[in-house]
């Protein structure tokens, strides 16, 4: 069966750029910026799946941005 969409979490790396995991499928890629990100997470897809028809329609990105600051 066909999943219609696939989610990624992307996160920035400490050391520059960004990662993106999939949720559901073991599937792991980064990218210097996020149209960098977005081409991987395509090639990421098409090399996870066996055939073209099981690739998902939509993808999915969860952005992911740690902040912290002060109370007082």
């Amino acid at each position: 069966m066909k999943v219609k969409e696939i989610i990624f979490i992307v996160e920035e790396d400490p050391e520059g750029g960004y990662n993106a995991r999939a949720l559901g499928e073991s599937i792991f890629t980064e990218g210097s910026t996020l149209d960098e990100l977005k081409e991987n997470i395509k090639d990421a897809i098409k090399c996870h799946f066996d055939k073209e028809e099981d690739v998902p329609d939509i993808i999915r990105l969860h952005i992911v941005k740690e902040e912290t600051f002060k109370y007082v």
